[in-house]
């Protein structure tokens, strides 16, 4: 039954990266466009992800319960020695959510919108950041459970070169996840032409920022060639990414948004297995060479059973409807773009 609740864990992630981070992708966005497009941006992002945005959260709170039910020893170490990052993601995201609801939900149109649209857009792009540079303290081998100090114990093994480059690597991810998906959000064939280029953009920008990391790996001594290359697995896993990056184009020369949606959590999809598959079932390396394992920091047998069934009950009961909420939503939009 472990390895149940690993798939649990591995695709809960991967869905709160794609649709939690196309989310976090649409502040991003609005943040760096021009003045005269951020009401495009805005207003058709809020289109989209207004009804649904908090429902994404539920990955995350899945993958979270998953760590501190089936394995108690790993949750506990990322809690302690990266308690500062993960405080401040939470902020982030809670943040955003409240910034979000003042500015579409008060009833008074003032002077405090401009500060929710700052705390919204800001915290659009702090929360990824953070989400990757934990994600990068996992695999680096900069955690050190006999540091002797606080800033060695609990600052520089998330605050290095290699973990600002993946930050910025996810932002990247959610900007142009968020790019792709918009498009499908309008009508309006101008607006459908501005996202197109602003996805084109952010793509070519998200292959940068991912060279940016592997220069980052090799300053900070981290063995990402390694651990991506390393076996025909991933360099299959790359190569299929690369292709998907063609097919892409064709799909976005063709307006067919369905198939440049299926290619974009495709290429995510790919990056995920790339970045995790070398050392499964290792999940944190440490800085003393030791590693905490999936497999072997497992719970107790009977918690783990225990956990695989409430999963997958869960979900026999959750997804129908998760699914029909994303589906009623997307038909209510529809309809407001035939009578507008």
């Amino acid at each position: 039954m472990v390895y149940v609740i690993i798939a649990y864990l591995w695709l809960s992630l991967y869905l709160y990266l794609i649709l939690g981070g196309a989310d976090f992708g649409v502040g991003v966005m609005e943040l760096f466009s021009k003045k005269k497009n951020k009401s495009t941006v805005r207003d058709t992002s809020y289109k989209s992800i207004g009804p649904i945005w908090e429902a994404n959260h539920m990955w995350l709170i899945i993958a979270i319960v998953i760590l501190f039910v089936g394995f108690s020893q790993i949750y506990t170490t990322l809690s302690i020695y990266l308690h500062i990052p993960l405080v401040l993601l939470l902020l982030g995201i809670i943040a955003r959510g409240t910034a979000f609801t003042f500015r579409h939900y008060d009833a008074v149109n003032d002077d405090w919108q401009k500060v929710y649209t700052t705390i919204f857009t800001i915290s659009s792009l702090v929360t990824p950041f953070f989400l990757g540079i934990i994600a990068a303290s996992t695999v680096s081998g900069t955690i050190d459970p006999n540091a002797q100090d606080f800033l060695t114990a609990y600052v520089w093994s998330w605050w290095n070169l290699f973990g600002i480059s993946v930050g910025i690597f996810t932002i990247c991810i959610s900007a142009y996840l968020a790019s792709i998906y918009i498009i499908g959000e309008t009508n309006d064939r101008q607006e459908v032409n501005y996202f197109v280029k602003n996805a084109v953009k952010y793509m070519i920008v998200l292959l940068a920022s991912g060279f940016l990391v592997f220069i980052a790996a090799y300053i900070d001594e981290v063995p990402l060639l390694e651990l991506v290359f390393g076996k025909s697995t991933g360099q299959i896993v790359i190569a299929l990414a690369t292709l998907s990056v063609g097919i892409l184009i064709y799909a976005l020369k063709k307006r067919n948004v369905l198939l440049m949606r299926i290619c974009a959590a495709f290429q995510v999809l790919m990056i995920l297995v790339a970045a995790t598959y070398r050392h499964y079932p290792d999940v944190v390396l440490l800085k003393d060479g030791s590693v905490l394992s999936l497999l072997e920091h497992a719970g107790a047998e009977k918690t783990v059973s225990a956990l695989a069934w409430a999963l997958l009950l869960g979900s026999i009961f959750i997804l129908p409807f998760l699914g029909y909420l994303l589906y009623s939503f997307h038909q209510k939009n529809k309809i407001k773009d035939k009578i507008n």
